[in-house]
């Protein structure tokens, strides 16, 4: 199948694409804050970067993009043209993830990962969440602020 942008064009949209931020991150964040979490962001001293963490609790979650980080799901799908490029690419991007993840194990930090097509359910990614870090408002209370920043709901929704 061929490409129907141009390569200038198609260079552009993939450029475009955000790291930090994301509407799936962002969705997360704003369930973990609702619940009651407090979180700092993007520890750039933790392996990979993690989305949200959880210093008291010493546990991240990463909020991985389906097409980037090679999930199952229809938009974890990979594009029928290039593949030279597009399957190393993807298959990096795993092996990066595993590294980070295995690497964060060995600092004592557990880690839970949520994909972009999770994100939209609500009630699944509460679950997720309460399961993987336990009972809200326990450990966070009495932590003091860290290497990272905390968000407020006002600076989420007002994000863009």
């Amino acid at each position: 199948m061929t490409d129907t942008r141009t390569p200038e064009q198609r260079r552009r949209i993939m450029q475009s694409v955000g790291q930090k931020d994301t509407g799936p991150e962002l969705a997360v964040r704003r369930v973990a804050h609702a619940l009651g979490y407090r979180f700092r962001l993007h520890r750039k001293d933790l392996p990979g970067r993690p989305d949200l963490v959880f210093p008291s609790r010493k546990k991240v979650v990463f909020v991985h993009g389906c097409f980037w980080h090679g999930h199952g799901c229809p938009k974890g799908q990979l594009p029928k043209s290039r593949p030279e490029f597009w399957v190393p690419k993807i298959e990096g991007n795993k092996e990066r993830d595993h590294r980070a993840q295995a690497k964060l194990s060995e600092l004592g930090w557990e880690s839970l990962t949520l994909w972009q097509c999770e994100a939209k359910n609500v009630e699944a990614v509460t679950a997720k969440l309460v399961d993987f870090l336990g009972p809200p408002g326990t450990a966070e209370a009495s932590t003091g602020v860290s290497a990272g920043h905390s968000v407020s709901v006002d600076e989420q929704t007002h994000r863009h």
